[in-house]
């Protein structure tokens, strides 16, 4: 059975909490992400995801001002590497959300989306 060791990214956009929300969300585009991890220093402040995007652009606030932590999910569920790719998907599905962190011990260590699992579990059908 897969892990989120197996399958997550390595490779996570971060960002400082104090970036602005049109700076991130440009970033995403580019980078072709759905989400962007805030940092405080070292450790995971929140997330900032697709909807979060669409939420901040439909309050008509200057997006070029708005900081991320104004709009952010913070303290997000995490996982640890070592979770069941099924078990993630169940926890994913449950409480309504799309991108798992994934944490070992403090230190973030990559992100796994709703994507990624059902692209694990397509092949492990196909």
């Amino acid at each position: 059975m897969p892990t989120l060791n197996d399958i997550m990214s390595r490779d996570v956009f971060t960002v400082a909490g104090d970036t602005t929300v049109a700076e991130v969300a440009q970033a995403m585009l580019k980078g072709r992400v759905g989400s962007a991890i805030v940092m405080d220093g070292r450790s995971l402040a929140g997330i900032f995801t697709e909807r979060d995007v669409v939420r901040a652009a439909a309050s008509g606030r200057d997006l070029s001002t708005a900081r991320v932590t104004d709009w952010m999910t913070p303290e997000p569920v995490t996982a640890p590497p070592d979770t069941d790719v099924d078990d993630a998907a169940a926890m994913m599905m449950g409480q309504g959300f799309r991108h798992l962190p994934v944490e070992d011990g403090n230190d973030l260590i990559g992100i796994v989306s709703l994507r990624d699992i059902l692209r694990t579990r397509v092949r492990r059908v196909g």
